[in-house]
Formats: C-alpha cells, structure tokens, sequence
C-alpha cells in the first residue's frame, strides 16, 4: 500500500497472486504414466485406462467455483449485517447507514453513521428492531463505532473478524443497506491495500459501496470480516475503501455514553469539526493523492491546532509534493504533539533534501529510538545522509544495521557494496555482492560489481567469470564487456580484450571508447 516512505530508495510492491490449480489437477488426472494399462498397446487397456482417466477426471476438478459459493456465503452472514436508522432531538429520521453484530450485543458502523443522531434503531434481517442503549466506543480517525443493543440469547450471530491483512486481488462481499434496501449485496475484489504513514493500514475494494452502505461488513469468502466499508464523498468523488477490522479490535470499550450525550460532547469539542476535514483528507490520501488530500489536513490543523495526527499528514502530504520546508514545519508540530516514528523519518527525509544532514540524521536516530525493532528504512535512509554528508564509516554502519533488521533488504545491499568499493575495502566488497548475486539472482549488477571487486584482489579467474555471468543476465551490459576486456588485458589476452572491442562497438560506443583506450594506451 502503498505508499513509499523512503523516496530515495529503490522500493517494489510485492503483489502475491493466486493460482487456481483445477487445469493443472485434471491434466495430471489423464497422465499416461500414472496407470500401467496406459504403457501397453492393447485396446482392452487403453480403453480401460481412458475410463479411469475419465472417472479420475470427475473426482480432481472441484465442482464449485467461488461464484457458485456466493449465495451459500451470503446466506450466511447476512443474518448478521443490519440497517441502522438514526434520529434527531426531534425524533424526526435523520440518516439510514449499516452494520453488523460482533458480539451478541455489540454492533460495529461508522462513526459518521451516527452523527448528530439522539436516537438510533438497529434493524435485523428478520425484521426485529433493536434500539440503541448508547455507545461503547469510538474511532474518530478510522470513523467507528462499536453500538450496544440488548437482544435475546441465542438470536444473535457475530461475525469474525480477520486480523490479517487481504491480498490484492482478493475476492469479497459487502452486505449494506444502499438508499434504504435493506440486505442489498455487492461483490468485488481487493484493489489495493495501502500503508498510511501514523494511520496504518486501508483496503481499497472495487465492491460498489452507496449512502446507505456505509458501515457495511466487507468479508472474505469464508464469511469473516476484513474490513468496515466507509464511503466518503469529497468534491464529487466516491471513494469506496474499508477500514480494516484489526483497527475494531483495538477499539478502547469505556463507559457508555449515551447518543445525545455523544452530540453534545462533540459540539463542545472543536476536534469533531476537524475530524471530518481530517476523514475527507484521507479519503483522497488512500489514493495516493496528496495534492488533493493537503488542502483538508491543513482544514483540520486550522480547526484544531492541537491535532497531531492532521499535522502528520500534513506533513507527509507537503513532503511527497516537494515541500519540504513545510514538510518539516508540520512533522514537528505533529511530534511536539505525539512523537511518532513517521513523523521523524519525515523530517529526516526532507531534511535530505534540503542537504540539512546533521538535522537530517539526528531526525533518522529519533525514529529509530522510538521504533528500534521496526527500523530498517530508518537505517538506510540514515545510511543515504551519512553519504552524502562524507561519513564513510558511519554510513557503513548504518547500512549493516539495516541489513540486521532486514536480511533481505537488497537496496541495503547495493549501497553498502558500492561505499566498500569506494572505500577500496574490496575483500568486504566480495562478500556483500555474494549474497546479493544470490537475493537478486537474475540481476546483472551483482556479478558485475563483484567482478569489479575481485580485479582490484587480483583475483582474476574469479573476476573473469562474474563478468561472463554478468553478460549471460545482461547480453548488452556495455559495462560488462569493458571489464570483460580490461580483466582479459590484466590476464595479458589482448587478442580477446580486442574481441569484447569489437562487440562494443555495436553495443556502447561510450564504452567501448573507453575499452580501447586500455587497449591502445
């Protein structure tokens, strides 16, 4: 999700996918070599085997697909989905959202379901109304709140709740109440699941989500709960994420508080009035569109200058853009509020970029201080400033650190072998490219680096074939060859240093310039 903290490292998204295996099992079902009568050419046999390949056949492939499953799926949770109408202090009806049963009495909806409502009804599938005693807890920033009710014993079935986050591509179903339709289903995929620096974690569906729909249960399709959909409509827009249900588990259950109690505490507290340009802003930041997303946390700073998680994407949002003097100013109004790890790592970043190293390092170690077991990014960015502030040992160091607290952080990799090599220290060099020739097997700069290292040892057989390797993963590596051929030189082969001459010149003329200029000092 997502989005990418360090803007100067080399990052990819790992999107693991799914494979259905029903073409692969009934092929491996008429295999002729599973069945001896196949290996004879009697036709009695033949014919016996086609009708066990066949019967075979029959039992490997599944008969239900995931569509065939929906209606049994949705047969089952929706019993637990339900329609919640609100109410003014007038008893005039307000606003229709939905929810569901978590427990026996306790419904979870979004927090915007109930706003400025006095009194609240919750209505199952069966018809049975339930009114709302009041309200255990509430999530302002994640829009949720967990309802009480009082229901009969065994009536009631709460839905799971799947802790884990989603895989894209994930099939789901949302059972809401779009514009009054009690029970209304839609389906849909997981987009994306993103990363919202001092958030966490929002799930992007395809599954339409209408008013009405918000607070819906969006579950798998083994009927547990993976998120609460929320639609949010900001300048014509309509966003549908959910927000994971990890976040209803880490609701903090208090005294409950009573819907009119509920209102009343809000229009006391200027925080409510800044929640909303702060939930407005992250409708448009779970689409990684922070130029659109800046102007509402800057909404939600001025409503509430005490709002450490607005200052925080504020200052996210100004350092995605470029803004980085701005970028700094609002990251440490949000840690001066509630020091965070993100917020840190953003003052550092920008910071980088504005070559403030010594501010840029000390913000790096501050985020690490507070986050010591989950720093690796931090480490390798203090890494990036260390460089480029002339402290080779220091960035060798905190590259190692990254390496520790990551094993296979490859760009960590890359810049620690590139700092040996400049710091001629070509027998830790050797080391650093092995293991990264064997993290990033089909890249040619590994070998190609570690050949670099092992000419400078005088190792020159070894050097020779990490260059050929190098040339096998990257046949028009103009850099390879030239080592090729200056290593072939050292080797005293100048017949075939000419011959890596001549493939250069139709490869990199560049290069080859350069290969001939060793040649024919």
């Amino acid at each position: 999700m997502s989005q990418t903290r360090v803007l100067v490292a080399d990052r990819k998204t790992v999107v693991t996918q799914t494979v259905s295996l029903r073409g692969v099992r009934k092929r491996a079902a008429c295999d002729t070599n599973m069945y001896p009568a196949f290996k004879k050419p009697h036709v009695r046999n033949r014919l016996l085997a086609l009708i066990l390949c066949v019967m075979f056949s029959s039992f490997a492939s599944p008969r239900a697909t995931p569509q065939d499953a929906l209606p049994d799926l949705v047969r089952r949770i929706k019993p637990s989905a339900v329609a919640i109408q609100t109410f003014d202090s007038h008893g005039e009806a307000l606003s229709r959202g939905s929810g569901f049963f978590i427990d026996t009495d306790r419904v979870v909806t979004n927090r915007h379901v109930i706003e400025n409502a006095y009194r609240a009804e919750v209505h199952s599938s069966t018809g049975t109304i339930y009114p709302v005693k009041g309200v255990l807890a509430v999530d302002a920033e994640g829009d949720l709140a967990l309802l009480k009710i009082d229901a009969p014993a065994g009536v009631i079935r709460p839905l799971s709740l799947e802790r884990t986050s989603p895989q894209e591509g994930e099939s789901v179903v949302v059972i809401g109440n779009p514009f009054g339709l009690e029970g209304s289903v839609t389906n849909g995929i997981v987009s994306a699941v993103r990363d919202i620096p001092t958030f966490g974690r929002i799930i992007q569906i395809t599954a339409p989500i209408s008013p009405g729909s918000s607070g819906s249960p969006v579950v798998n399709m083994q009927g547990q709960v993976l998120g609460v959909a929320t639609l949010q409509i900001t300048g014509g827009q309509s966003i549908n994420f959910a927000i994971p249900s990890e976040r209803i588990s880490q609701l903090q259950t208090g005294t409950l508080t009573s819907l009119g109690d509920l209102v009343a505490a809000s229009g006391r507290n200027k925080r409510a009035r800044a929640v909303q340009f702060f939930r407005d802003g992250l409708s448009f930041l779970s689409k990684d569109d922070c130029e659109k997303a800046l102007p509402y946390f800057e909404k939600a700073v001025d409503s509430d200058s005490n709002y450490a998680e607005a200052w925080a994407q504020a200052g996210f949002c100004n350092e995605k853009l470029g803004h980085h003097t701005e970028a700094i100013d609002a990251s440490k109004r949000a840690v001066a509020l509630r020091p965070s790890a993100e917020s840190f790592f953003n003052i550092g970043l920008a910071s980088f970029y504005l070559k403030l190293y010594k501010e840029s390092a000390d913000a790096y170690r501050q985020a690490i201080k507070l986050e010591p077991y989950n720093a690796a990014d931090a480490y390798y960015a203090l890494g990036l400033t260390y460089r480029d502030w002339a402290k080779p040992e220091e960035e060798i160091q905190a590259y190692k650190q990254a390496i520790k607290l990551k094993p296979d952080y490859t760009s960590a990799y890359e810049r620690l072998g590139a700092r040996y090599l400049r710091s001629k220290k070509y027998a830790e060099a050797v080391e650093v490219f092995k293991q990264l020739s064997v993290l990033k097997p089909g890249n040619a700069s590994a070998p190609n680096n570690l050949g670099e290292a092992y000419l400078e040892l005088g190792k020159l057989n070894e050097a020779l074939e990490a260059f050929r390797q190098a040339i096998r993963l990257k046949p028009d590596s103009g850099r390879a060859y030239y080592n090729l051929g200056k290593c072939l030189l050292a080797m005293g082969n100048r017949n075939a240093a000419i011959e890596q001459y001549n493939i250069l010149q139709n490869i990199d003329q560049d290069w080859a310039e350069k290969l001939d200029q060793l040649i024919n000092p």
